[in-house]
């Protein structure tokens, strides 16, 4: 028996080579992931880099629900990173591709591997935002309701592409 799929969001960016492409290449990527279907998409935005040097990002969120555990769904993006040549040289260097599990479903996990939801997205305009277009009623498991996070990321720029 199949396990049912669960709702899950996904942060997308990158701000090193042609970032858009690579952003919406990751999204046609995404929807190849085993026992997992596309079910919701952002427009792209750019950002500005936070707490980190370098080039404006291409930013973007996806939902998916998918049959995959929160471990496996990790593994699953990080291999896909490093299909693009993501590398980890230091903490937020600049990247190829960035995805970022935000949600599994109501789940909240908080291992060394594994935090979820994601410790930085309620601070974060390029997290927040694409997922409110998505979803404008989303409630962030133990945190409440993402749209109260908004007015503490008003300062961070960020422009729809």
């Amino acid at each position: 028996m199949n396990p049912s799929p669960v709702t899950c969001y996904i942060g997308i960016g990158a701000n090193l080579g042609d970032a858009r492409d690579q952003v919406l290449r990751a999204i046609g990527r995404l929807e190849t992931l085993p026992g997992s279907t596309l079910s919701g998409r952002s427009d792209l935005f750019r950002t500005a880099p936070v707490d980190a040097g370098g080039d404006d990002y291409v930013n973007a969120v996806v939902r998916i629900e998918s049959t995959l555990d929160a471990p496996a769904l990790l593994r699953a993006l990080q291999e896909i990173e490093q299909e693009f040549g993501r590398e980890r040289p230091y903490p937020n260097a600049p990247r190829t591709l960035d995805l970022d599990l935000l949600l599994h479903g109501q789940q909240r996990i908080d291992t060394a591997e594994l935090q979820v939801p994601h410790p930085r997205m309620t601070e974060r305009a390029f997290v927040l935002i694409p997922l409110l277009q998505i979803d404008p009623f989303l409630s962030i498991p133990g945190k409440g309701p993402a749209h109260g996070f908004v007015p503490a990321v008003a300062g961070q720029s960020i422009r729809k592409i």
